[in-house]
């Protein structure tokens, strides 16, 4: 079973603009090597004698036209990460390079310029015999034809890359995935805490950063070893100092002396948040998209209506998947982690875009009847935590709002939430 944090790591590389460009520059040098190989194979009087002079020409139209559209790719993804930047949040930008469409393309371009370039070389000095010339035709017609489909795919794509709407279906798509981590029975894996043991040994980093990623399993495994249970205090997304605990162990042994530094190496901090497993940063990008909408610069009330909605569907799926399923059991025994808490949610949510959005009554009013949606939901936290922020978002647009009909239409949106009972 490959490790959390090793996944965590190959994740983070294959998000990274040259690590597909360089996977397909040794794979063009393989297939030369392999169209090589034919010629140690029975097939010289078996297959047709393509001249040099032909597979040359091939080649050379390859690596002419596949430097300039590789340039072209480049200078309209920078244009697309511009735009997303410009447009939605800088928060974003991580989600729009990690575009996996645009980065096949790019290395789809490169790689089918090395392999030219690597096979025109290969012809000139006689690499190949007859099977290798037609082995080296069959597959530059295979990867002219693969270049050519990977274009036509790449233009559908690049055309809404950094479009606001592009760009908030990223981030919500990135911000599900995250809270998949957080069952309420087993959050990352372990077993779920409320209330922390006040003896035990409390594990420090003297690093100064965000959590990116939690490797409980390295956790369990160490606990094990030890007879001790671990308690985790700062989840993905904490900022922590040299004076902020990580997590507290808690031995069942007489050792009086623990190694802490295996444990203290499951955490990975870093100088920035990452959404893999920080489902709170999510929703922070997504208000600072619907905050950004509503800048007088921008003036797209629209936008951050279709924020507060797609928050609203998030944290509803969230709640109701995890009642709907049966309860998921801990796959770590030995590690004990604290659940999402509901009012912090709902203020990263919602607290800034119901402040920057206190002067629309569009806006106010959406906000009502997304935290009404939430305030419905048999789960009590959530529901409480909903009506503090609509109370919230009320008591702002009470003190903005100067004309009576729009404040009236705020608080007949905010009756939805308010004759709600909390059970």
């Amino acid at each position: 079973m490959i490790r959390s944090r090793l996944k965590f790591t190959i994740r983070n590389l294959s998000e990274k603009l040259w690590i597909r460009p360089l996977r397909n520059a040794v794979l063009a040098v393989l297939i030369v090597y392999v169209a090589h190989l034919a010629d140690q194979l029975p097939l010289q009087d078996l297959v047709p004698d393509i001249s040099i002079e032909t597979v040359e020409k091939l080649l050379t139209v390859i690596s002419a036209s596949m430097l300039g559209v590789a340039t072209f790719a480049v200078a309209s993804m920078v244009s697309a990460y511009a735009s997303a930047g410009g447009s939605a949040t800088p928060r974003a930008f991580a989600l729009i390079v990690a575009d996996g469409v645009s980065q096949e393309a790019l290395s789809s371009f490169i790689g089918a310029f090395i392999f030219s370039i690597v096979g025109i070389i290969a012809v000139k000095v006689g690499f190949f015999g007859v099977a290798g010339r037609f082995a080296l035709f069959l597959f530059t017609i295979a990867i002219f034809a693969w270049v050519i489909l990977t274009f036509v795919r790449w233009v559908d794509n690049i055309a809404r890359l950094g479009r606001i709407g592009n760009t908030i279906e990223k981030v919500d798509a990135a911000t599900r995935e995250a809270f998949d981590h957080f069952h309420a029975s087993a959050p990352l894996g372990g077993r779920p805490v409320i209330n922390f043991p006040e003896n035990g040994v409390d594990i420090y980093s003297d690093e100064l950063g965000f959590i990116q990623h939690i490797d409980t399993g390295r956790l369990d495994d160490w606990a094990g070893e030890n007879n001790a249970m671990i308690y985790v205090r700062s989840l993905p997304g904490a900022f922590v100092d040299p004076k902020r605990p990580l997590a507290t162990v808690v031995t069942r042994t007489e050792k009086t002396v623990l190694d802490l530094d295996i444990p203290l190496s499951a955490f990975v901090l870093a100088e920035r948040r990452t959404y893999t497993n920080d489902p709170r940063f999510g929703l922070i990008v997504m208000s600072e998209i619907g905050s950004r909408a509503l800048s007088p610069g921008i003036n797209d009330p629209g936008t951050a209506i279709e924020i507060v909605v797609r928050l609203s569907r998030i944290l509803r799926d969230w709640t109701v998947k995890q009642e709907g399923e049966d309860a998921q059991r801990p796959q770590l025994e030995r590690v004990f982690v604290p659940p999402l808490e509901p009012g912090d949610l709902l203020e990263d949510a919602y607290g800034a875009i119901s402040k920057d959005g206190v002067g629309s009554v569009e806006v106010g009013i959406w906000i009502q009847r997304s935290l009404a949606l939430l305030a419905q939901l048999p789960e009590a936290g959530i529901r409480q935590a909903a009506q503090v922020q609509a109370k919230l978002a009320l008591e702002r647009a009470e003190r903005e709002l100067s004309f009576p009909h729009d404040l009236a239409r705020v608080r007949r949106a905010h009756d939805a939430v308010s004759k709600l009972k909390l059970h």
